[in-house]
């Protein structure tokens, strides 16, 4: 325990996708020596051919860290490592129940190559009580202790994919210790990576900490996308309501109503602490209410697409539907629980012939089938569409190209033009 991965500065990062991957760019930019181990062997070969597939990290930061970072399929790399940073996916199953298979395999494979005095970080998002519980059981299985033998400590992602402002560098670290020695280790590290770090009393808070900071949005974009429902219903302009409100000082946020919720973060993140609190015997109602709200917006949105086309004389069977932007959010190549596929099947369930376009997006899949992506000029198929529907307002998305539409559904902000409906 009393090793500094300062002194001897080699850190393995376990997990190279959209979180991962900045933690071992940054490790290496600020000297360590770094390892990335992923499975896929298609990841670690275009990482090491500077080829990043995901966009939190560019092509020029590998160029800058090529003579420090190396990524590999092999684990054994671990042993040599004073730093382990472990950013391994964690989902929800088919139920809505946390899944932390990944993570209990990712900590395993760390647990058989673990030594005295290596650092243990955990930034996969997980529930109150996994770092100190499960991940350490497996850890100890080793027959070293922790806050003993290793250091083990929990510091959440905050990866914003598309996030000009805020990367990795300049958003604030927080950090929670098993023990008081495993958190200052473990601030020690990031300090060096980051510009500030703020630690917790354990790695409890650490860890509900991340999940508060998603469940603040799910729920607040729950509440403003019931809140369009009800404006449709009473015939207020919504987005028109939300500018108004968003001119008082103090005592409000903005949040805008879209499609659904999607992303890595929102739509998981609070089913993690809504379980563990069931488990407690207090259920999170309020958690549970608003992912119903955000799930039921896809179909909502598909229900106002059927309307508009009645409204036109178009029956759903055999209509032409054209769904502009398939990612969670704009000018991001990330599908994650996008609220475009239980769109498209909605439509499709209904009879509507769906395609797509997104420059971001080479196959999207739904209802177990590639819809068919728009071929030749966007313009063309724009016009020939009974109606488009706007569901990630992309750069290239001018208002230009859907003037020449025969009707938009604006599922991303409000009717900037005749032809136009809005949420």
């Amino acid at each position: 325990m009393t090793a500094d991965p300062l002194t001897h500065p080699e850190v393995a990062v376990v997990g190279l996708g959209y979180a991962g991957l900045p933690v071992a760019v940054s490790a290496a930019a600020a000297g360590y020596v770094t390892c990335g181990i992923d499975l896929r062997a298609e990841v670690v070969d275009s990482l090491n051919a500077g080829r990043p597939l995901v966009d939190t990290v560019s092509a020029e930061q590998l160029a800058g860290i090529r003579t420090r970072f190396a990524a590999t399929t092999d684990p054994a790399v671990l042993a040599r490592c004073s730093v382990v940073v472990v950013c391994v996916p964690t989902p929800v199953d088919e139920r809505g129940r946390p899944d932390l298979a990944l993570l209990t395999a990712a900590v395993t494979t760390v647990r058989d190559h673990l030594r005295p005095g290596q650092l243990v970080i955990i930034e996969s998002t997980t529930y109150p009580g996994t770092t100190d519980g499960v991940v350490r059981a497996v850890l100890e299985e080793s027959g070293l202790r922790a806050g003993d033998d290793f250091a083990l400590a929990f510091s959440p992602e905050r990866v914003d994919p598309g996030n000009r402002d805020f990367a990795f560098h300049n958003t604030p670290k927080v950090v929670g210790g098993f023990s008081d020695r495993c958190r200052d280790r473990a601030a020690a590290f990031y300090t060096r990576l980051t510009e500030r770090v703020h630690v917790t009393r354990s790695t409890r808070e650490a860890e509900a900490a991340k999940i508060l900071e998603n469940t603040f949005r799910q729920v607040n974009i729950a509440l403003v996308n019931e809140f369009a429902r009800v404006c449709h219903r009473l015939g207020v302009d919504v987005w028109d309501t939300i500018d108004a409100a968003a001119t008082k000082p103090f005592g409000f946020m903005p949040f805008r109503p879209g499609a659904g919720v999607g992303g890595h973060c929102i739509p998981v993140d609070p089913l993690y602490l809504a379980h563990r609190a069931r488990e407690a015997g207090y259920p999170f109602s309020l958690v549970e209410a608003a992912q119903t709200v955000n799930d039921a917006m896809p179909l909502w949105v598909a229900e106002r697409a059927i309307a508009e086309l009645g409204a036109q004389g178009v029956t759903a069977a055999g209509a032409r539907v054209l769904l502009l932007g398939v990612t969670y959010k704009p000018d991001v190549a990330d599908v994650r629980h996008s609220p475009a596929v239980p769109l498209a099947e909605a439509l499709l369930a209904s009879g509507v012939r769906v395609s797509y376009h997104d420059p971001y997006v080479d196959v999207f899949e739904a209802a177990g089938t590639a819809l068919p992506a728009v071929e030749g000029e966007l313009s063309e198929a724009v016009a020939a569409a009974d109606l488009v529907v706007l569901v990630q307002r992309h750069g290239c998305y001018r208002a230009d190209l859907l003037a020449g539409a025969r009707r938009v559904m604006d599922a991303t902000g409000p009717a900037s033009a005749p032809n136009t409906a809005q949420l």
